[in-house]
């Protein structure tokens, strides 16, 4: 059988919205690469959200930022940095909204004044009235708060991948997507608890597929033998383009649309069933 070039997105497809990665789609991962099979990482986190329990399966690569940054064996073949008169006005635009943001580059997460509060209220409740919220924060504390840098007092930093920003209801999405037309790809973002008209900003023109073409020239593989597995609509491009295109069935359904097929939910071991169905393992 040929060998196949996997891309594996990582929120909603790798890992739960609990941030855990399944027994089952770790053990998929590490049967099909002893296979002698390529999985590759292909997703929207920037390196520092690539923790230890996702990096410790074993991967040949991995793609970030949404297709920003490309690494082969450890080796950088591509990396794409936002210009820095775009990280002023966007970081000047958040702050005058009062939207809660952070910055994704490789050497860390770094917050603004009140995305702490923010994401503390919205994972583990109210810590200061709350005992339960105290006790979930001190037995329980989630990895991307653990990740994130706080107190930063200067944000215009010249090492930026993108930027996240969090819902505020008393600013439209379209308002925030208008403002950065023609600077930012402005898309939604794939973490739930974030909010629905939560989003992230990306250099434009750059996505997950455009990402797999450069990896694939550099690795010299084939178009043919991919095959791309994910759940948002920052994957659209990357199950379109690849040989075969999987959704998560707990996809949105516009991507399970341009999917050539669906497979089952991140908790019900849809990447196992997948790679098991394409004789990958």
């Amino acid at each position: 059988m040929t060998k196949k070039i996997v891309f594996v997105d990582v929120d909603g497809t790798l890992v739960n919205d609990d941030g855990l990665v399944p027994e089952s789609a770790r053990e998929a991962i590490i049967k099909a690469r002893n296979k002698g099979h390529q999985v590759y990482l292909c997703t929207g986190r920037s390196k520092p959200e690539l923790y230890e329990s996702i990096l410790s399966i074993g991967f040949d690569g991995i793609i970030g930022a949404g297709g920003g940054y490309v690494e082969v064996d450890n080796q950088i073949i591509y990396h794409k940095k936002v210009a820095d008169e775009d990280v002023i006005h966007m970081v000047d635009f958040f702050n005058k909204k009062e939207l809660d943001f952070y910055l994704e580059s490789n050497g860390g997460l770094f917050a603004s004044k009140n995305l702490e509060a923010h994401l503390n209220q919205l994972v583990y409740g109210d810590l200061e009235n709350d005992l339960k919220a105290r006790e979930k924060q001190k037995n329980n504390p989630h990895l991307f708060i653990e990740s994130l840098t706080f107190g930063e007092s200067n944000l215009y930093r010249t090492d930026v991948n993108k930027a996240c920003f969090l819902e505020n209801k008393a600013v439209p999405f379209e308002e925030i997507k208008n403002e950065f037309s023609g600077k930012f790809e402005v898309m939604h973002c794939t973490v739930p608890i974030f909010g629905d008209d939560s989003g992230e900003l990306m250099v434009p023109n750059i996505h997950k597929a455009t990402a797999i073409e450069l990896l694939l020239e550099h690795i010299g593989g084939n178009k043919e033998d991919t095959i791309g597995i994910g759940d948002g609509m920052n994957d659209a491009e990357m199950l379109v383009f690849c040989e075969v295109g999987i959704a998560m069935g707990n996809a949105k359904d516009d991507l399970k649309l341009l999917a050539d097929e669906v497979t089952n939910s991140v908790n019900e071991d849809g990447l196992f069933a997948s790679f098991q169905k394409h004789g990958l393992i």
